[in-house]
């Protein structure tokens, strides 16, 4: 009687310890398994290397749209071909425009992956409408305020050692720069001013102080006279070495410059038969090739100044996407 209670109590495992004993292995593991699946609702999924090629063509791709198309609104090619200036920067949009086509459709696995890995086409197409804008932008006032004005006077001629008394501007039409000859002076006490929002100033270019047959040379400036009197005060007006002219290509200046040459002509009973405008320049020569190396320079400038610009962007926005999960 005791044996076979013995056998339940001590001999083998009781009831109730093996029902509390495989219940507890059951409840652990359920327990582990529930605490498991909770952690991995939080806890953020394992690292992935970013690709390093998409890094290095979003610095080159911007940078490259920029020096071209920089490159291309700046110098001789749109001065002499503006039709095939205007074709490439169209080019360049359409490049643009198919970049941005590509990263809103994620089609290209090169940039992106089922993962949601962040997309290095989108900032890529970001990346070029900066470049596009501003290779426009700047390219044009590289154009407008070096380039330009120094291929219209390489457009036109050189003379050297004209003499104002035996020289009619209708003989001069083609000329861009003009050196005088000595003794040519700026006789201030014929100068005139018209005044339309600027003062358009102008001082008749003699030579000693012989009165001339007709005054076809006229020194020219903005805001430097009063307009009411003889006062003219522009650039180099009392520089006894400046004895040279660089022609005025302004076509929306000149026909107020005329307007103050008719004053002068009326106020001072002297004619022009044919005025030719001019900035009155120590040496001209140098002055227009000062405007062709700024125009190099300030590309130069430009195009390391953005590469340095494209990397910096680059390599924030690594390390924005490397926050988000990614290395």
């Amino acid at each position: 009687m005791y044996s076979g209670h013995a056998g339940q109590q001590f001999g083998g495992p009781s009831p109730y310890g093996a029902v509390d004993y495989e219940a507890g292995q059951r409840g652990f593991g359920s327990t582990s398994a529930a605490d498991g699946q909770n952690k991995a609702a939080f806890l953020r999924g394992r690292r992935r290397r970013m690709n390093i090629q998409p890094l290095f063509l979003c610095i080159l791709a911007p940078w490259a749209l920029f020096s071209v198309l920089y490159a291309v609104m700046s110098f001789e090619l749109r001065y002499e071909e503006p039709v095939i200036c205007g074709i490439l920067m169209v080019a360049g949009a359409l490049i643009v425009l198919t970049t941005g086509i590509m990263a809103c459709t994620s089609s290209s696995r090169f940039f992106s992956n089922p993962e949601r890995e962040p997309t290095w086409l989108a900032f890529l197409f970001l990346s070029m409408v900066v470049a596009l804008a501003a290779a426009f932008i700047l390219g044009n006032g590289n154009y407008s305020g070096n380039m330009q004005r120094y291929y219209n006077m390489r457009n036109l001629n050189n003379y050297s050692d004209i003499s104002v008394s035996r020289m009619r501007g209708q003989q001069l039409m083609d000329a861009g720069i003009i050196g005088f000859t000595n003794g040519t002076k700026l006789d201030i006490s014929k100068s005139s001013g018209f005044k339309n929002q600027a003062i358009y100033c102008v001082a008749p270019i003699t030579v000693g102080d012989e009165t001339l047959a007709t005054y076809d040379f006229w020194a020219v400036g903005k805001d430097c006279c009063s307009g009411t009197q003889a006062n003219f005060h522009c650039p180099n007006f009392n520089n006894p070495h400046a004895n040279g002219g660089l022609r005025l290509m302004s076509d929306g200046d000149r026909p107020y410059y005329r307007l103050a040459v008719q004053q002068a002509e009326a106020t001072y009973n002297i004619k022009a038969v044919h005025p030719l405008f001019f900035e009155w320049i120590v040496e001209p020569a140098a002055e227009v090739d000062s405007w062709k190396q700024a125009g190099r320079s300030e590309y130069l400038v430009w195009i390391l100044s953005y590469l340095v610009f494209q990397t910096f962007l680059v390599a924030f926005a690594a390390l924005l996407f490397s926050k988000m999960g990614f290395n």
